[in-house]
């Protein structure tokens, strides 16, 4: 074979259809969708609301029997122990109440005029009490420092 036989000519690469490419951005479209939903919906869920005193009592009636996480400061004087936990009033501000009664220990920080998020719900639609299955005590950061008596160690002596 010479040079002149072979033919060198470029040949060109085959058309793609325009559907295909289409095709192709619509699967990274729905993937990135999905992705965002889920990351979106994982955030969403690890938000923990809480409602304070004077909207539960505001909103009685549109909260119902739900389990919401309910905020206030312990009123004082009112703690009493019970076979199954803990009764105690929590205030909001001003002098809206509700009176709680926790089902199991409550936490070691637990004690009047602190302020707790306790997790349940009411007795039924028109019921004021409200049945808590978690006390949740708040504190900030500084407060091992602020009340270091206040805090055991696992065991048992004072931080």
């Amino acid at each position: 074979m010479t040079d002149q036989q072979l033919d060198l000519t470029p040949i060109a690469p085959p058309t793609t259809k325009g559907s295909s490419r289409r095709r192709s951005v619509a699967v990274v479209v729905v993937i990135v969708v999905a992705i965002v939903a889920l990351l979106g919906q994982g955030v969403l869920h690890s938000l923990n609301y809480f409602d304070t005193v004077d909207q539960v009592v505001a909103h009685r009636g549109a909260i119902g029997t739900a389990t919401i996480r309910l905020e206030g400061v312990v009123k004082a004087h009112t703690i009493t122990r019970t076979a199954t936990g803990t009764s105690f009033w929590i205030t909001g501000s001003g002098s809206r109440e509700v009176f709680v009664i926790s089902h199991g220990s409550p936490p070691q920080l637990f004690q009047s005029n602190v302020p707790v998020v306790v997790v349940g719900h009411f007795r039924s639609t028109r019921s004021t009490t409200f049945d808590g299955t978690q006390i949740l005590v708040k504190h900030t950061s500084t407060y091992i420092a602020q009340h270091p008596a206040r805090v055991k160690a696992p065991n048992g002596s004072v931080r």
